[in-house]
């Protein structure tokens, strides 16, 4: 059989899997494996399965995952996110909408300590969803903005995202902090704007708050604030200057949360063990599903299909702008059936060669879109997974008034990717 039929069996039958509801882990893993087996011998699928566990599992490079993994679930079970919220709730809760913009806020800040979306989602969730119900926001819109909001998480440093696909393409991690940094903030305004358009043609959905006193204002900003501000500036600002690599970075990250938790007496004992639970948990999902997508990858590598589809994306009639339009609607799609995670690792072996060696952009610019549309993947239906996190906190809130609002958010978003396409300067200053 043709090389390159066989790979465009192995995405289908990936495909098939994923539908049967297949652990995505295992659907990679398995065709890999298979895969490779067909394309040489057994002998030499099972060799490269036992070297490419023994090789990601003794990596020193992974050893940055579970640091910051364990930073950003220290700062969960310390309540941090609380007093990050109650800070932006202080200074801006008083507006039509408010309470909705604080919880921007508090998403980009909260995702200065923690790289992980859902963990984003969920904190923030858990603390300004019954705040907005006892000033009678509208649910559908409370539900929606937080879940868009988690997207901005992943964006600001450090990201659990961005550390996977530096991996996996073999890029700069504090390179991709640093080219985060001015997306979030941009998909921070964008999400406000959203808000706020929505609070000015129907104040109703988001009424203004209680306005806080000057002396209020300030006394919330020595809660969580200058705590995330000494994180952020010691271990994302020590490795953006040199000082550390990232693996040292996200152990002063870590240890600096546990420290100041500790001091604060804000960290309790069940609290830093589920910590730990959870990292481990967290983290070996994260290392299962980079052997099972190196397992996928060098099947692909064998077929030639991601060299075959850059050589035939590269001689397509369209201007790479167009092209790129193209890859991304595809990622929109897939994103819509498959974990953020898991589809970057499954297709960066195709489209990596396509959007870097024959449309010449650059490789950091595209983690950074990589990221914004898979987040994209994270707020629309069927998968939706912080819709389904903010559903499990807003339990009365029907699932078909928060995807009614999410669509606003998800425009604002397309935007903002759109402004990168456009301008990638944006990004790529940083480089």
């Amino acid at each position: 059989m043709n090389p390159t039929v066989l790979g465009l069996l192995g995405i289908l039958l990936f495909v098939v899997f994923v539908i049967l509801k297949m652990p995505i882990t295992y659907a990679m893993f398995l065709i890999g494996f298979i895969g490779v087996a067909l394309m040489t011998s057994i002998n030499t699928a099972f060799n490269m399965v036992s070297m490419d566990i023994y090789t990601n599992f003794s990596s020193y490079t992974l050893v940055v995952v579970p640091m910051f993994i364990w930073m950003g679930y220290l700062a969960y079970y310390s309540g941090l996110g609380t007093k990050l919220f109650n800070f932006a709730d202080k200074m801006i809760g008083h507006f039509h909408g408010g309470i909705a913009f604080a919880t921007q806020l508090s998403c980009a800040l909260f995702g200065a300590i923690c790289g992980s979306l859902p963990a984003t989602t969920a904190t923030i969730g858990s603390i300004a969803i019954p705040e907005m119900r006892r000033y009678k926001y509208d649910m559908g819109l409370a539900a929606a903005s937080i879940a868009s909001g988690g997207v901005i998480g992943v964006l600001i440093p450090p990201s659990v995202v961005f550390i996977v696909y530096g991996i996996a393409t073999e890029q700069s991690i504090g390179t991709l902090f640093k080219a985060g940094i001015i997306p979030g903030i941009l998909l921070t305004l964008a999400n406000i704007a959203v808000i706020a358009i929505k609070a000015k043609i129907n104040p109703k959905v988001a009424p203004a708050a209680k306005k806080s006193t000057w002396k209020e204002r300030l006394k919330s900003m020595s809660g969580g604030l200058w705590e995330t501000a000494v994180i952020f500036a010691l271990a994302i600002g020590g490795l953006f200057a040199g000082w550390f690599t990232p693996s040292e970075s996200g152990a002063i990250g870590a240890g600096g949360v546990l420290v100041i938790t500790i001091l604060n007496r804000t960290l309790s004992w069940e609290g830093f063990k589920k910590s730990l639970r959870d990292t481990t948990n967290t983290t070996a999902m994260i290392m299962f599903m980079i052997v099972g997508a190196t397992a996928l990858g060098r099947f692909l590598a064998i077929t030639r299909l991601p060299f075959v589809i850059a050589e035939w994306s590269g001689n397509l009639p369209f201007p790479p702008f167009v092209i790129m339009l193209i890859i991304l609607l595809i990622y929109l799609i897939m994103g819509c059936f498959i974990e953020a995670l898991a589809l970057i690792l499954l297709t960066i072996p195709i489209f990596y060669p396509v959007v870097v060696d024959k449309l010449g952009y650059d490789p950091i610019w595209f983690g950074v879109i990589m990221v914004m549309v898979v987040g994209m993947g994270v707020i629309t239906p069927p998968v939706g997974m912080n819709v389904y996190i903010i559903k499990n906190i807003a339990k009365d809130t029907p699932i078909e008034d928060i995807f009614k609002n999410i669509f606003s958010f998800l425009l604002a978003l397309i935007v903002v990717v759109l402004i990168l396409l456009t301008f990638p300067q944006i990004v790529t200053f940083v480089i």
